[in-house]
């Protein structure tokens, strides 16, 4: 194991519990040569062999796949081996397009072990995504499931083709066992290992790059903020072919040391995965807020659970989630922050007090700064989010690319200005350091001179029981400048018309300041990218001063 991350690690380990301690004594390690597999997890191999380090389950809790380090180990060499049979060497990319099985960690562990790079993509890409992630990324290789082989029936001959199954004109994917791949040359720490296609909520996606270091060394902030510890059991609720599954169930746990329990279910299901918390005896345990909110509607109390550390990432919860989840589990939901472009940055972390909506505080290796959006000067209670870079963080992207020969000037000229990282988010922060999220710059706008944060609008009306999800954009008014306009997901049960519109809206003003109630309400579907990102554009480029058809407005109530 490379010595100067296992200083690290270990110094992250001994202060997790004291914030403070652990960002004074910190630095990142920065090695000229760096592998995740043969410099880190080879070593995880040796020193705990017979520890578990993946084991997957299925809706049922029932064991699909459980490998130690040592079986894991040798499963990648095994992968690497064969890739390398397919004509894969150093710096060829592979589009890895998998579910949560077990070939998908042999293959990325082997591409890593080889010097490969990796385009992770979710399985829900469309075929016209997929063409544009070949052709962006180079592909050299595509790796998926026999189901989705169709998809690519249009992308590049060129490309070679493995399959997990079997179909015509496509090799099946097939460890070589017993072997040992060929290795030459060392993995340089800025070498290309990760391609990662953000979704676009404005734009068609950015090309992110990320290296030998920036993700697998990187990921010691987030294995912080999880304070995930040697031998932990780390469940993690997420899709392939994000940022997020790599930062979860990949990099973090393993550079703690710890198994990565993978709950590969068809459909979701808040029993089942209680079973599995209770059956695995779940130390540390990560999910949406959607997950979370799905579990306590559940009996909380019927199953046992052992979940010392309780995360969750993407957005603020309501209160009432947490404090249901504090009750029967006696733990506190820690938030965290981060974006693909970089590891966790913000978080709320072990023996911090946690103050409901806060995403927390800076995380060790990481120097924040809030900056007026419009003029780049440094702000002190609210601005964006911004990343200090002097010196830049080892888990920063080396940048936006137009594809994987070409950096983006514009994009990373645009990013990485007035010597910092622009996040695009505009935070607050209290007396105490705390941050808190307030919503997109491109989204924050402004009504009767008042700045509007449409996520805080949009988490004041998810607690109305009527609302599944909600969108809030400006609508066009000739004496506010713009109102509040929100789109509405109705949950079932309930019926899209004027009683349900003026329950919604009289709750929006009881809860909300004046200048912040919605003026505006619509239900239906929201637009989203392929991630689950609400496009936020589209609901703004249809607003009107004009009242369009199945709205419902706050003066048809005497709600003004």
């Amino acid at each position: 194991m490379h010595p100067d991350v296992l200083a690290a690690r270990d110094l992250l380990v001994q202060h997790r519990t004291d914030l403070d301690a652990a960002r004074a004594a910190f630095s990142w390690p920065r090695p000229d040569t760096f592998n995740f597999v043969s410099d880190w997890f080879d070593g995880l191999a040796e020193t705990q062999p017979e520890e578990t380090a993946l084991w997957i389950v299925d809706g049922s809790g029932d064991t699909l796949t459980r490998l130690t380090f040592a079986e894991l180990a040798q499963r990648s060499k095994e992968a690497a081996a064969f890739l390398q049979e397919q004509g894969i060497g150093r710096g060829d990319r592979i589009l890895v397009m998998l579910g949560n099985q077990v070939e998908l960690w042999e293959v990325m562990l082997g591409a890593i072990r080889i010097g490969a790079v990796l385009i992770p993509s979710t399985p829900q890409l469309a075929p016209d995504d997929l063409q544009d992630r070949v052709a962006r990324g180079h592909a050299a290789l595509i790796v998926a499931n026999t189901e989705d082989t169709p998809k690519f029936a249009d992308v590049d001959e060129s490309c070679r083709r493995v399959c997990v199954g079997e179909t015509e004109g496509w090799t099946t994917y097939q460890r070589i066992e017993g072997a040992e791949p060929t290795i030459e040359g060392e993995s340089r720490a800025d070498d290309q290992l990760l391609l990662y296609f953000t979704s676009g909520t404005t734009s068609r996606p950015k090309l992110v790059e990320h290296t030998m270091a920036s993700y697998p060394i990187g990921h010691l902030s987030t294995m912080y903020w999880m304070g995930v510890q040697p031998g932990d059991v780390h469940l993690n609720i997420s899709s392939p072919g994000w940022a997020k599954h790599a930062w979860s169930n990949l990099f973090a746990p393993w550079l703690a040391g710890a198994t990565i329990l993978v709950f590969n279910y068809a459909r979701f299901d808040a029993a089942s995965l209680l079973r599995v918390l209770n059956h695995a005896r779940v130390t540390t345990f990560c999910a949406p807020p959607t997950v979370w909110r799905m579990l306590v509607q559940s009996d909380l109390a019927s199953t046992e659970v052992f979940v010392r550390e309780a995360l969750s990432a993407g957005e603020p919860l309501n209160p009432e989630v947490i404090s249901r989840i504090q009750q029967a589990w006696n733990v506190t939901i820690r938030d965290g922050y981060g974006q693909t472009e970089m590891t966790c940055s913000v978080g709320n972390t072990p023996g911090q007090e946690v103050v409901h909506g806060s995403m927390g505080k800076p995380l060790p290796g990481y120097d924040m700064v809030l900056m007026d959006p419009a003029t780049d000067t440094e702000t002190e209670n609210e601005g964006e989010l911004c990343v200090r870079l002097d010196p830049a963080p080892q888990s920063l992207m080396t940048g936006y690319r137009d594809d994987a020969n070409t950096f983006n000037d514009e994009k990373n000229t645009e990013a990485n200005r007035a010597g910092a990282y622009h996040t695009g988010d505009v935070v607050s922060r209290d007396e105490d350091g705390r941050i808190t999220y307030v919503g997109r710059a491109d989204d924050v706008f402004k009504a009767s001179d008042y700045r509007i944060s449409p996520f805080e609008l949009e988490s004041v009306l998810v607690e109305h029981p009527a609302v599944a999800e909600a969108a809030v954009v400006p609508s066009p008014d000739p004496l506010r400048l713009a109102v509040p306009k929100a789109h509405v997901v109705l949950a079932s049960g309930w019926e899209p018309n004027e009683e349900t519109a003026e329950e919604i809206l009289q709750f929006a003003r009881t809860h909300l300041a004046p200048y912040k109630r919605i003026r505006i309400l619509k239900f239906g579907d929201l637009p989203k990218t392929i991630s689950g990102k609400i496009r936020r554009v589209e609901l703004r480029n249809a607003a009107s001063e004009e009242r369009q058809r199945g709205e419902f407005w706050a003066s048809d109530f005497d709600l003004k």
